[in-house]
């Protein structure tokens, strides 16, 4: 029995999207055909698009009648998530050629690693790729030689751009395969102090440098619970991925199986010639609501209350931040993993994963479980977990006791009663706040503001000892429309320091932090943006600011109403960036998803 108020939300919902949904399922259901697509090319088409494959390959592609699958890549070699992705394509195309069908590389999409982008130039570009990830999926896919896709991408911006391009053809099959996590390094506790003791002159560059390499050693998703891992577990509670794949290590037996596996699923469903196994129609109001509650219920990535917004725009779903924060009041954080504990992604899934999670809301009424995946109707099939048995895939029922407590606990006995973000509001504008990771007891800030242009400006005054008191930090004109609304992690460790020194410190600004959100507080998003005329914009150092995550509110106690909005000039004249300005300005707001679809 669903939860009466997870009921009341989702209906909420779906009557606010009653008009855009219906125009979007009409769009998909014109779209749809059960008969190879390829069948309406001309000869001249279709010898183009198998001139480059095999003699095996070409025989069924004429034939018009096995399934082919466009596979969407976002591999590169630079990109460690990615890097498991390189020989997929062969690897899937045998599995396919066993089941009497086909697979080609229908497109590549960028994707950018933020982890090497921090605090550089190229960061401004991060957030926009998004939505360049999303059409170069649909120019991928705009051959019409295709029955499904494969979709291989795992990370920032990547999976919710891949997501936002296929449902463009949502009147296709679709199925995500990760690539999983590399296996557990030094401990997260230990990188955070390596990071503090450089930004304390402590330790020099190149023993910081050993310490990040210890941490991101090899191929495959970083460990710690930021917005990549956030994306899978999305993917998984929402039904897109098979249960228990999120969180596999690359290059295991199991990680093969899983990906044979996937596509026999995605095969299955094309050749049902159902409407229902279409993404389109699997990704309904219901389904979002899940996935909000899964990020809420693991205390995941804030980059997400972006995504989702964007991700549900594009099938036609109306969803808001206040849609975020009345499930927070009652989803309780069931997951304590980096930056929200010390555990990381490869304990979380050996403690009891998804499965526990997903069984766990299930039990208490927090998801909807009538819903479609692409195992077919009924979320109960995610509370299985993957075994191998002779080189195939069996699922057996998944735990029902977390395997360790400290890192996974029941919806019962949680480890607070409501969710990992909290969305502000007050005269500043909106915000969110990732309150999983910060202790209860800076949950509310009260100080004098101290106004940035810029991370490296707040470097510089905490380098020169000039920061040693309460204050909160206020950074705007980072926003989508200035700057693309960058990452500063690079904060992180002053404003750790200064936290742990005893100080109140906190963070307002219209840029992002993400699924890296630090221990201290960061209201981050705010919208409106300065650039657009925000109020965050007139605050100046001095002007006395209360955020409060228990009320879930961001005040200024001066009237900013009565102060010109001052300017800050954005030079985008380097790193590719002004290919990009005519894109920023048509960016929506953060609380809009802050996308140009």
């Amino acid at each position: 029995m669903i939860h009466e108020r997870i009921k009341e939300i989702t209906e909420k919902i779906i009557e606010r999207s009653r008009d855009s949904r219906e125009a979007y399922i009409k769009m998909i259901e014109k779209n749809f055909d059960s008969t190879a697509k390829r069948n309406k090319l001309t000869c001249g088409n279709l010898a183009h698009g198998f001139a480059g494959c095999g003699s095996t390959d070409k025989e069924l592609l004429a034939e018009g009648i096995q399934p082919n699958l466009g596979i969407i890549t976002a591999y590169n070699d630079m990109l460690s998530a990615h890097k498991p992705y390189e020989d997929y394509p062969k690897e899937l195309r045998a599995y396919a050629n066993d089941l009497n069908a086909t697979i080609q590389v229908a497109g590549a999409t960028p994707a950018m690693c933020d982890g090497v982008t921090q605090g550089q130039a190229g960061m401004d570009l991060s957030l926009l790729s998004r939505d360049v990830i999303a059409m170069s999926a649909a120019v991928g896919l705009s051959h019409d030689m295709f029955d499904g896709v494969v979709n291989l991408g795992i990370c920032d911006k990547i999976v919710p751009g891949l997501l936002i391009g296929n449902l463009s053809f949502g009147h296709l099959p679709v199925v995500f395969l990760p690539g999983g996590p590399m296996e557990s390094g030094i401990t997260n506790d230990e990188k955070a102090r390596i990071r503090r003791e450089f930004a304390e002159g402590k330790i020099d560059r190149a023993e910081l440098l050993k310490g990040e390499s210890n941490s991101y050693h090899s191929p495959g998703t970083c460990t710690f619970y930021g917005t990549a891992n956030s994306n899978q577990m999305l993917m998984e509670i929402m039904g897109l991925q098979l249960p228990g794949s999120s969180f596999v290590n690359p290059d295991t037996e199991m990680r093969r199986a899983l990906n044979k596996e996937g596509v026999k699923v995605l095969l299955a469903n094309v050749r049902s010639k159902e409407m229902n196994c279409s993404l389109g129609k699997l990704l309904n109001e219901k389904t979002i609501v899940n996935g909000i509650v899964g990020l809420l219920a693991t205390g995941g990535s804030t980059n997400l209350t972006l995504h989702i917004i964007a991700i549900a725009k594009a099938a036609g779903i109306k969803i808001t931040w206040d849609d975020f924060s009345d499930l927070s009041d009652i989803v309780p954080l069931v997951a304590r993993v980096y930056p929200n504990g010390p555990a990381d992604i490869n304990h979380f899934h050996a403690s009891g994963g998804m499965a526990f999670v997903i069984n766990s809301l299930l039990n208490e009424g927090f998801l909807h479980e009538d819903v479609n995946t692409i195992l077919g109707f009924g979320l109960n099939k995610y509370t299985k977990e993957p075994k191998l048995v002779d080189g195939e895939i069996t699922y057996v029922d998944g735990p029902d006791q977390s395997g360790n407590e400290t890192i996974l606990r029941p919806t019962n006995n949680p480890f607070q009663t409501t969710g990992g973000l909290k969305v502000l509001r007050g005269n500043i504008g909106a915000a969110v706040i990732k309150t999983s990771a910060v202790d209860e007891k800076y949950h509310v800030i009260e100080a004098d503001s101290i106004v940035f242009d810029s991370q490296e400006d707040l470097i510089e005054q905490f380098n020169a000892g000039k920061l040693d008191k309460d204050f909160i930090a206020v950074l705007p004109f980072q926003g989508p429309q200035q700057k693309g609304m960058p990452e500063l992690h690079n904060l992180t460790p002053s404003l750790t320091i200064l936290q742990k020194r005893g100080f109140n410190v906190a963070l307002v600004t219209d840029g992002r932090m993400s699924g890296a959100s630090g221990k201290f507080p960061a209201a981050i998003h705010v919208s409106p943006e300065a650039a657009t005329g925000g109020l965050i914009g007139k605050i100046q150092t001095g002007d006395r600011i209360i955020l409060d995550a228990k009320k879930g509110t961001l005040t200024c106690m001066s009237d900013l109403s009565v102060r010109q909005t001052r300017e800050v000039s954005y030079q985008d004249d380097s790193h590719g960036r002004s290919l990009f300005s005519n894109l920023r300005k048509l960016l929506s707001d953060s609380e809009s998803g802050a996308g140009i679809f």
